[in-house]
């Protein structure tokens, strides 16, 4: 299981990257229009700069709901790969088996 801590640093991200989704796509979608002039483009590049790091998304890290794992996510369940087969082999998780043949 990963630390309590860790697992806490990834939900306070979490928060504040939904925060801050509404600045930043208004900031972004300055940024792309073609229209715009190029003193309201480097006044929105600063604002953007200037957002806390993570209020990005791409710092977000997909981890297990239960253990917090990071590695061997399943993105359709929310679940690292050791408690989606304990999971699945308890039937908690309708239609999916365990293959064999």
């Amino acid at each position: 299981m990963a630390k309590l801590s860790v697992v806490n640093r990834e939900v306070k991200r979490l928060r504040m990257v939904k925060k801050y989704a509404a600045k930043r796509a208004a900031l972004k979608q300055i940024l792309c229009d073609v229209s715009t002039s190029e003193g309201e483009r480097e006044a929105a590049k600063r604002k953007l700069q200037s957002l806390p790091r993570n209020a990005s998304p791409c710092r977000l890290r997909n981890r297990c709901q239960l253990t917090g794992r990071p590695h061997g996510y399943y993105r359709r369940f929310g679940l690292g790969r050791n408690k989606l087969r304990g999971a699945a082999m308890q039937g908690f998780i309708p239609g999916l088996v365990k293959s064999s043949w």
